[in-house]
């Protein structure tokens, strides 16, 4: 019944989310090229097909080993990848080439959701994190086909919501084949909101399985060396509005006592990258933006990360990485990534996205907790002026990585036994 009510709420919002989709692509035609698929017009595929659904570019990011290793171990089926975003889309596309096939998740109307089953035809549908939508998850199990989420994350703030309509929540939770939890807490939380507790299981998270690839290694290095190896370097990943005033703010800081120091701004979404662009400038700082090929001087202040899917490289050539969207009420981002590389890792206050796997870095000594600009910058200065303290943090997080590799494994164990058409279709 509440199902229905949301579907009919959905059907008479969907024109608006149309003409806003069409809005949004007055500067980039891409967005509205993919309305049909949104609306569950996708290619069909002659071959049994898992749909792996990530909604933007963190949970593509790390399902990545996931894809990877299915690819490899059950060549036989064709992958396709599904994101809510177009920087998703685009960091799939990036990372996989012809490999997969990629489509926009179609919106999740009753209409949309059977198009797309009946022209891709999945045999499986793996989704990543906590992107549950009651149609997707429901039309999908109904035909018969296991649904199981991966990586799944839960914290106490979004409980609270999904208590508050437990009524839609509570059966689209109990359909699920699987939830690979990362946690304990995550597993009980799914159980709290109505999963069955034989269907939860806790893998731990396959962001600890990271693997950085020689040529990024590589990439990394030469940016290094074109950033002046002698000068301090720091990153702020993944930056939202309403952050990068306060970073900024810090880096003033940082240059009065360490001139040479360079901040490495990179803004979580394109849209905002000439923006960002133009608050750097009006703040006085000498910028450098990577998108238009600029090797920053020595003059240089800023260095802006504006292109799409480099992170990881940009991470591999600073000395330390601050993980933004924590300075604001967003949840935070992965930590792994900077940590894989033996960076000290700063955050602000605001980790709930990742609540457990920050709480295992600031136990192993790995995480500086921050709680605004000024500490930010407080803690950047600490470990430029203190070398031994910067790479006995750095140490930390990267043995934390080490200690931790092997969910990967698991998941993809319990994937094989709950979905049939990986077993149908492994490599001999």
């Amino acid at each position: 019944m509440l199902r229905a009510l949301y579907s009919l709420v959905f059907r008479l919002a969907l024109p608006f989310v149309l003409l806003q989709l069409w809005w949004a692509g007055r500067g980039d035609t891409t967005l509205r090229g993919n309305w049909r698929e949104r609306l569950g017009w996708v290619t069909p595929s002659p071959r049994p097909v898992v749909w792996v659904h990530a909604v933007s570019v963190g949970e593509t990011i790390a399902a990545a080993p996931l894809v990877r290793a299915l690819l490899q171990r059950h060549p036989g089926c064709e992958i396709l990848m599904t994101a809510m975003t177009a920087t998703g889309s685009a960091r799939a596309r990036a990372m996989f080439g012809a490999q997969v096939q990629y489509a926009y998740s179609p919106y999740d109307t009753p209409g949309a959701v059977r198009r797309f089953l009946d022209r891709a035809q999945p045999a499986a549908l793996v989704i990543m994190e906590t992107e549950l939508w009651p149609n997707m998850v429901g039309l999908t199990e109904e035909r018969g086909i296991p649904v199981v989420l991966v990586n799944a994350r839960l914290s106490e703030r979004s409980t609270r919501g999904y208590r508050r309509i437990a009524g839609l929540v509570h059966p689209m939770v109990a359909q699920l084949a699987w939830i690979a939890a990362q946690g304990e807490d995550d597993a009980r939380r799914f159980r709290e909101i109505g999963a069955y507790p034989d269907t939860v299981s806790v893998t731990g998270s396959i962001k600890f399985d990271v693997v950085i690839d020689v040529s990024v290694r590589h990439a990394a290095n030469t940016l290094r060396v074109e950033l002046g190896e002698g000068r301090p370097v720091w990153i702020a990943a993944s930056t939202h509005d309403g952050e990068d005033e306060q970073i900024l703010a810090a880096h003033s800081k940082v240059l009065e006592r360490q001139p040479e120091a360079l901040l490495m701004l990179v803004p979580r979404h394109p849209e905002r990258f000439d923006a960002v662009a133009q608050r750097v400038q009006a703040a006085g700082f000498a910028l450098a933006r990577r998108s238009l090929g600029a090797t920053p001087t020595a003059q240089s202040q800023v260095y802006l990360g504006d292109t799409m899917g480099e992170l990881l490289l940009l991470y591999g050539a600073a000395d330390i990485a601050f993980v933004a969207g924590s300075l604001i009420q967003r949840g935070g981002h992965n930590p792994l990534e900077p940590a894989a590389w033996g960076l000290p890792v700063l955050a602000g206050p605001h980790v709930f996205n990742f609540e457990a796997i920050y709480a295992a870095l600031d136990k192993a000594g790995g995480l500086i907790p921050v709680q605004d600009g000024a500490s930010l910058a407080d803690a950047v200065l600490e470990l430029i002026s203190d070398v031994a303290c910067c790479e006995r943090t750095g140490a930390s997080a990267l043995a934390l990585i080490e200690a931790n590799r092997g969910p990967l494994e698991a998941v993809l164990t319990g994937l094989a036994q709950r979905l049939p058409v990986l077993a149908a279709q492994s490599s001999p």
